[in-house]
């Protein structure tokens, strides 16, 4: 924490790593004047939307024009969301639920970002901890910050396929411990967890006697073996807090429409006490604007089952791009493939490389150089790795890994096997 004077008191300021702070500072090592002739090609923001063949559905465009159009929907909504809006959510989150989700078990939030704010500050308390994965999405470690919440990281098990490991979340929980979170499918890892080790996971949380918050921003984007299986299916054995939105299957992430649901059959989060603390904390947030919560329903309902084959099909012929260019340099590799998100965390070895000294010189220099963006592995939690986001046009992504294997050649100790 870095310290700052405010009114004679001394404020903390995080000083966690951010991946758009980073990326913001790869954008400015660029020199325009040495790079002119070539085009910057980020592969390192989770934003579908900046290339030309991912795009929303027609009918989501249609039900947002329609209801800003209505003149119905301009006036506040109300904290926790609209009511036809958490209804629709709760019937589109329950068709993949062994029980049924009623209205009062969805919040809506702004973008899921939101949600992970949600989520902490209701656990928070003194001494409290919470349970991590590493690598991770970074944004947790900041809100935890916020929240004077401790962190405890377990290891996701690259040769496992990135499973978490049990036994490191079982060692560290105590008595203060609050809740684990699990990011399925997975970012960074672009991983998806099997049926089988998500009911392991939500009885370890069960033993241990926390519950499950189940980050799910990219649910059903999954092309591999396993097919997308949400954590709510096991809330008969540990709550889940669920936490989603619009922005990745849609590909809609500037709309800002996520929820927080309690996926609790056994009605741990009915108690009054607990959903009047929810709702008082919904009252000094801002939710998304009205107009878009009001398109929800149609949006859930309309949207064609082609739509999301596409993008699906789109995922997975990139992701296989990714992966094959990749085996073509051999500084870089890839312990597991992808198999859902829309990213994948690759491994730098160092030792066939000169002048390279971590995962952050490395991403900076071929910024620099090639005006390629890439993550630094040390933004997500694993030094000398990267995260590539696979989510681009094949053609862009393609020239992209060629610039990467030319700076890899460029700065290899043998060239010849570059």
């Amino acid at each position: 924490m870095e310290n700052g004077a405010v009114n004679g008191y001394e404020m903390e300021t995080p000083k966690n790593i951010t991946i758009k702070g980073i990326l913001s500072l790869l954008m400015e090592s660029i020199d325009d004047d040495k790079n002119h002739s070539r085009s910057v090609i980020s592969l390192g923001m989770g934003d579908p939307t900046a290339h030309s063949c991912f795009h929303t559905t027609h009918v989501a465009q249609e039900a947002v024009g329609d209801a800003l159009q209505s003149d119905k929907f301009n006036g506040y909504a109300p904290t926790v969301g609209l009511p036809q809006t958490r209804r629709a959510i709760a019937e589109y989150l329950s068709f993949d639920l062994p029980y049924k989700l009623s209205s009062d078990d969805v919040f809506i939030t702004s973008g899921c970002t939101q949600a992970i704010d949600v989520a902490l500050t209701m656990l928070a308390r003194p001494g409290a901890n919470i349970l991590l994965p590493r690598p991770g999405f970074p944004i947790y470690e900041l809100c935890a910050a916020f929240r004077s919440l401790e962190v405890r990281h377990f290891d996701l098990l690259p040769e496992k396929g990135f499973e978490a490991d049990l036994d490191a979340i079982a060692a560290l929980a105590d008595q203060n411990t609050v809740a684990l979170v699990i990011i399925n499918p997975g970012n960074p890892c672009g991983n998806v967890y099997s049926y089988q080790h998500l009911k392991r996971i939500a009885e370890t949380a069960e033993k241990l006697k926390i519950l499950v918050i189940a980050d799910e921003v990219y649910g059903h984007l999954a092309f591999g073996r396993n097919p997308f299986v949400p954590m709510g299916s096991f809330g008969s054995i540990v709550p889940v807090l669920t936490l989603g939105s619009l922005s990745k299957r849609w590909m809609v992430p500037g709309w800002r429409l996520g929820w927080f649901v309690t996926s609790d059959p056994s009605g741990m989060f009915r108690n009054p006490k607990v959903v009047e603390r929810i709702k008082k904390y919904f009252d000094i947030l801002g939710g998304p604007a009205t107009f878009i919560q009001a398109a929800v329903p149609r949006i859930l309902e309309q949207t064609d089952e082609v739509f999301f084959k596409r993008t699906i099909k789109i995922l997975k012929q990139t992701s296989d791009i990714c992966c094959d260019r990749i085996k073509e340099i051999p500084c870089i590799s890839c312990p597991h493939k992808p198999e859902g998100s829309m990213a994948v965390m690759m491994k730098l070895n160092l030792l066939l490389l000169e002048d390279i000294s971590d995962d952050i010189d490395f991403c900076f220099k071929l910024a620099r150089e090639e005006s390629v963006i890439i993550l630094p592995g040390t933004a997500v939690g694993l030094k000398n790795w990267l995260r590539i986001t696979f989510a681009a046009d094949p053609a862009s992504l393609e020239e992209a890994l060629r610039r990467v294997k030319s700076f890899c050649q460029r700065h290899s100790k043998q060239r010849e096997r570059c």
